[in-house]
């Protein structure tokens, strides 16, 4: 059975598996802290139609309350362990909108239904929920189980075990830029992505987290770092992944794999 995977911009995507809708850190507003959002439409209220959400780390640009509180209510939420305790606001809306939140370590699965299971597997990223203070959760990534197996990588730095910790998959959703013009340590740009899927040897690709946000101000600073990555991605994974089929998406566009 094919899935299916819509990019709704940044790292958020929904995956479609044997009929379960799998959301990846959801972020669906306009403008946030310093960053505004460059390219697609906010996304539509379907975007937040999910049977179960998966959070990769605690970054604001990936743990997004306010996108958060778009979920129905019940919606199942997957996050790394410790995030309760880290984000207080977090408690707060599960409580509110009567949220199911399961943390997870690497290693550990959940079921989800129909058949479809979700493994959480390490990222090399900074965990915390503030640019300073103590190490407290694992930055995640989660590879979902179904008809497929689609490894959402999060947000992550290249690792010698990445391949190894996330085993055989068909689908491959890497970021490969971010949302300023130097991201750091702990990120993928478009090599380093097309390296790791050389690793991984997936059947597919989705380049993400590219081409979205970018900061307010900036917008002269190095421009092709927002708008390059997908593609350049796309051109090192043909030289390095030849036999990898990478579909790069605009926002909000559906694509069929497998």
């Amino acid at each position: 059975m094919p899935v299916d995977i819509t990019w709704w911009g940044h790292a958020a995507c929904t995956v479609r598996d044997s009929g379960v809708r799998v959301l990846t850190d959801p972020l669906f507003v306009r403008r946030f802290a310093h960053l505004r959002r460059r390219r697609g439409a906010v996304p539509p209220p379907e975007a937040a139609e999910a049977d179960v959400v998966l959070v990769s780390h605690l970054h604001t640009d990936h743990l997004h309350l306010p996108s958060l509180a778009r979920l129905a209510r019940g919606t199942r939420l997957v996050v790394p362990r410790g995030a309760l305790r880290a984000v207080p606001g977090l408690a707060r809306l599960a409580g509110a909108r009567g949220l199911t939140v399961t943390e997870v370590l690497p290693g550990e699965e959940v079921g989800v239904q129909d058949g479809v299971r979700v493994r959480a597997v390490g990222a090399r990223h900074d965990g915390r929920r503030l640019p300073v203070g103590p190490q407290q959760v694992r930055a995640l990534g989660y590879v979902v189980q179904g008809a497929a197996r689609t490894y959402f990588a999060g947000d992550t730095g290249p690792f010698d075990t990445m391949a190894e910790e996330t085993g055989p998959v068909d689908v491959a959703l890497l970021p490969v830029g971010g949302w300023g013009p130097y991201l750091g340590p702990g990120h993928l740009d478009a090599e380093g992505a097309a390296r790791a899927l050389a690793r991984l040897a997936p059947r597919a690709a989705v380049p993400v987290h590219f081409g979205t946000y970018w900061p307010i101000g900036m917008d002269a600073v190095r421009p092709h770092e927002f708008h390059a990555p997908g593609e350049e991605f796309a051109r090192l994974a043909a030289l390095l992944a030849p036999e990898v089929a990478v579909r790069v998406l605009t926002h909000g566009e559906r694509v069929r794999l497998l």
